[in-house]
Formats: C-alpha cells, sequence, structure tokens
C-alpha cells in the first residue's frame, strides 16, 4: 500500500486531515518512532529494556581508570 508523509504545523490541520480521511477512505497512523536530531545527527532512544548488569562482570575485573580514560580519549595527537 502505498503511503504520503505530511508534515504540519498548526493543530487545525491535523482536524481538517481526519474529516478527509473519513470521506476518501484513508487512515491517518501516528508516528511511532520519535528521532531527534542535533547539528543533522540523528538520536535514536535506546531501549530500556536491556539488562546492563551482564557488563559489570566484563569491566570489574579490568582496572578501568575514569581519569586515565578521559586523558587517552582527550588527547590530540600531532
Amino acid at each position: 500500500m502505498p503511503q504520503v508523509t505530511i508534515n504540519y504545523k498548526k493543530p487545525e490541520t491535523l482536524k481538517i486531515l481526519k474529516s478527509l480521511a473519513k470521506y476518501l477512505d484513508f487512515d491517518i497512523l501516528k508516528d511511532k518512532e520519535s528521532i531527534s536530531t542535533i547539528n543533522g545527527v540523528s538520536l535514536i532512544p535506546g531501549d530500556s529494556s536491556i539488562d546492563i548488569s551482564d557488563l559489570k562482570e566484563i569491566f570489574s575485573n579490568n582496572n578501568i581508570d575514569a581519569a586515565k580514560l578521559r586523558k587517552e580519549a582527550w588527547t590530540r595527537k600531532k
């Protein structure tokens, strides 16, 4: 089934489209996925159902120091 996306600014536009949908026999679907953008980069929300407690086992035995990681990650290489 072909689909069309309509972007609108005013809430009244949606009311008009809903009334047209009754007469012209088309469906209006809500956007299930909300993707935000910052400076052209898409931000996709993470899955909150993922259990990250399993990662504790991986990182707990590796003497990882946050200060050392920051220093190495932000050092500019010449």
